[in-house]
């Protein structure tokens, strides 16, 4: 009794990212025990240990990457346990916990209240449990849609009905959480052709990567009275957001293609050109499915794509990487300071001085641990240096797209991998606020002195 106490209190000391982070790790031991159940697997498969801890941390850290194939490993009952884990993951821990207690009718508190704005990526306290319920809906709401579509649509690709509308529920799942798993074996390269399947999961990855906030933002926009609509303002973050998002898919698509313009796309039809290269820009925002096999693309791209998924999706989403804000932000900084400028404007709005330093921070942060772990694996594993860049990238970017090592990688390079695509999920401010000092500071300051700087 009295180590439970003990331990209660030691949780209670812990600062909301601690706090966060811990929560966490408790849910990958639950999602790991869960997927170490043997009715999670087809008769006479064993799969080692280290293998269901990175599947299960994947999973919710929603990655997609996996040393295992799927459509040869899981029964339908562990796809539908790897399905929970990804709708875990896309909404957040804390989101799916707050959730529960409102089911139960418990009353949220403000230490409940700071978790869920640490675990969204909020600024403030106001409007949580309301962001929370806004976030369910708009999610189950397009899941819903997205399953009967696919669902439906799958009827005429499989001998069952059950078969259809079990590869749609995942398929959907998988999409919207930017997972980026399949139980077909090939990813979306069965549907290489059929541009309707690829268009429905490039709007379900755009809807999971795009960031909550805009999401309901627009929802509140479309359903809203036609008077109030013509005076509806959207927020600095939402025009960001967006903007720099799909500038982001144009750009990545038309790289993609002319990197490859006399490789892979030599032989292409308009229309396949078009569709293989928008797919894998989209994809590369954190979705982690593939309608082609990526290791036929040049290495110039690789390294491209790896760019891509180091920036991953946007703030308050299903995906990972630095983030659309955090480049958007940095990009912006380095033309005004080279233009002589001394603030940063968007949209006539000024942009406060904090985001500006966390948006460099976690430039910098984000460079050093991709760049420490592409060093550490680069020296225990014997592929080449491309291969490691993108499998690295792909992790902390929770994006899962992989040039075929990640199964015969070695125990001490998934670990890291895991590590990565932690931090990638909860995010690099997250991270950091973990090591914060609770102290307070002394109202004082120190002389300031320049230093010489370039």
């Amino acid at each position: 009794m009295h180590e439970r106490y003990r331990l209660l209190g030691w949780v209670n000391k812990l600062s909301p990212a601690q706090m966060l982070l811990f929560f966490y790790f408790i849910t990958v031991i639950i999602s790991t025990l869960l997927m170490s159940l043997p009715i999670v697997y087809q008769d006479g498969v064993e799969v080692p240990f280290i293998d269901i801890v990175f599947t299960a941390v994947s999973a919710l850290s929603v990655t997609g990457l996996s040393s295992i194939t799927l459509a040869d490993t899981l029964s339908t009952t562990g796809i539908i346990f790897l399905g929970f884990i990804l709708q875990l993951g896309a909404v957040g821990v804390m989101s799916i916990g707050t959730l529960i207690w409102l089911l139960l009718g418990k009353k949220i508190g403000l230490k409940e209240r700071r978790l869920i704005m640490t675990d969204q990526n909020q600024t403030g306290f106001s409007g949580m449990v309301r962001l929370i319920k806004q976030i369910v809906y708009v999610l189950l709401t397009i899941e819903l849609i997205g399953f009967i579509v696919l669902g439906t649509y799958f009827l005429q690709y499989y001998p069952t009905a059950g078969e259809a509308y079990l590869n749609g529920f995942f398929g959907t799942i998988s999409a919207v959480s930017n997972g980026g798993f399949d139980i077909t074996g090939n990813s979306l390269i069965p549907f290489k052709d059929d541009y309707f399947v690829q268009l429905i999961n490039m709007l379900l990855i755009i809807f999971g990567a795009i960031g909550f906030p805009v999401l309901i933002e627009v929802k509140q926009f479309v359903f809203s009275q036609k008077d109030k609509r013509i005076l509806f303002r959207f927020s600095l973050f939402a025009k960001v957001t967006t903007v720099t998002f799909f500038a982001l898919i144009v750009i990545g698509a038309l790289m993609i293609f002319l990197l490859d313009i006399t490789n892979f796309f030599a032989d292409k039809s308009w229309h396949e050109a078009f569709f293989y290269a928008l797919f894998q820009s989209v994809t590369t925002r954190s979705g982690g499915l593939s309608t082609m096999d990526i290791t036929q693309l040049t290495e110039q791209n690789h390294l491209f794509m790896s760019f891509l998924m180091f920036i991953g999706a946007s703030p308050s989403s299903a995906g990972g990487g630095i983030r659309t804000t955090t480049f958007a932000l940095v990009i912006i900084f380095i033309i005004t300071y080279a233009r002589g400028g001394e603030s940063i404007r968007i949209f006539n709005r000024e942009v406060h001085e904090e985001d500006l330093l966390k948006a460099v921070t976690v430039t910098l942060m984000a460079i050093i641990i991709v760049s420490s772990a592409v060093m550490v694996i680069s020296a225990i594993e014997p592929f080449s240096l491309t291969e490691i860049i993108f499998e690295v990238t792909s992790a902390f970017g929770t994006v899962g797209l992989s040039l075929g090592i990640t199964s015969e990688i070695s125990m001490t390079s998934k670990i890291i991998l895991m590590l990565l695509m932690f931090i990638g999920r909860v995010g690099i401010i997250t991270f950091l606020f973990m090591f914060k000092n609770s102290k307070k500071r002394g109202k004082y300051h120190y002389p300031k002195e320049k230093i010489i700087i370039g």
